[in-house]
């Protein structure tokens, strides 16, 4: 980030439009997507997700401008989109296929993923080795990689039904439920650092670790949510899961001493694992004919959330603090609990 900065001419501001850009286009990629693999199928959506992806990833290295920056972002947006709808309508038809299940440690893979990601950009950036080659490189290996492992992917995933869901209270609460998992999510992934360095004093070596534990404990936690579902079903781990993030953000603003702190955000972490792969998953259970678009309409009201949650958080800490407002973050933990009974697998 402070390369593409910049190399672009980027204040905060600027950059801050160029995410959203981002995100913005992510968003109406989603229910695209659902719309295409309905169509095409998901492993042919899945592949042009990868090429678009990777083929914008090496584009903001080159931009001159903050104009040029936001459009291109723009289009790795898209990618994104069309890659994370289509990866999950193959991944909930794979394990309805199965004897068991498997959705939550596919998005296990996405979180070790961001944490690789950031370890290796790290150390890509002390080396010096350029923004733009690093993202080259980077979007070469995405689109390679998805290209090769498509092959093996199931051909038909996904190609039956409407192009959109149809809208029901079931899939609008469950809209609500990957709402208010996402965009608590994304607060404590974006705001915890800053409550550790600033609220707590601990410096920002220090605050790193919080954003760390929470984390590392979201894969593990998504690791585990598949035996566990397994045993107890998707409602309890849900509602246990928004219970125990509650508690432990709680926990971590009530007591404001920093090594409780990173402990509060790492149960956090656990409670939120399993939350959105399921109620995803909840949202294409018994649906024949129209999994893609239902995965689409659910996906897009979570990632809803997380654009819009730690904009959210910024506006209320700025009128009153940053503890202030992450209380919200745990009430909407307890409307996550609340709401899990929506979960439980239609009829066939």
């Amino acid at each position: 980030m402070p390369a593409l900065k910049e190399g672009a001419g980027l204040g905060d501001g600027t950059l801050g439009l160029g995410l959203f850009a981002l995100a913005i286009t992510a968003l109406v990629a989603q229910p695209a997507a659902g719309a295409l693999v309905a169509r095409f199928g998901s492993r042919a959506i899945v592949r042009l997700g990868g090429v678009v992806y990777g083929a914008a990833l090496c584009l903001p290295g080159l931009a001159a401008d903050p104009l040029a920056f936001a459009a291109t972002a723009a289009l790795v947006g898209a990618g994104a989109g069309l890659l994370d709808v289509a990866m999950n309508v193959a991944g909930a038809e794979v394990e309805e296929r199965s004897s068991r299940r498997m959705f939550s440690s596919l998005h296990a893979a996405y979180s070790f993923g961001a944490m690789g990601g950031a370890a290796i950009a790290g150390a890509v950036a002390g080396a010096g080795v350029d923004v733009a080659v690093h993202l080259a490189i980077g979007g070469a290996i995405v689109a390679a990689v998805v290209l090769v492992a498509a092959r093996w992917m199931l051909p038909r995933a996904g190609h039956a039904g409407a192009g959109l869901a149809r809208p029901t209270r079931a899939l609008a609460v469950l809209g609500a439920v990957a709402f208010c998992a996402l965009l608590a999510e994304g607060s404590v992934a974006d705001w915890s650092p800053v409550y550790l360095d600033r609220d707590l004093a601990v410096g920002p070596v220090v605050a790193a670790f919080g954003l760390t534990a929470f984390q590392l404990c979201m894969g593990v936690g998504r690791l585990a949510a598949d035996p566990v579902a397994e045993r107890l079903g998707a409602v309890a781990v849900i509602r246990g899961g928004g219970l125990l993030a509650m508690t432990g953000l709680a926990v971590a603003l009530a007591v404001s001493e920093p090594t409780v702190a990173i402990a509060g955000f790492a149960v956090m972490g656990i409670g939120l694992a399993g939350a959105f792969p399921l109620v995803l998953l909840a949202g294409a259970e018994g649906r024949e004919t129209d999994a893609a678009p239902a995965i689409a309409a659910v996906s897009t009201a979570g990632y809803t959330g997380l654009l819009v949650g730690p904009a959210v958080i910024g506006m209320v800490s700025e009128a009153t603090s940053l503890p202030a407002a992450l209380w919200l973050v745990v009430a909407l933990s307890a409307v996550l609990a609340a709401l899990a009974g929506t979960a439980r697998p239609r009829a066939a």
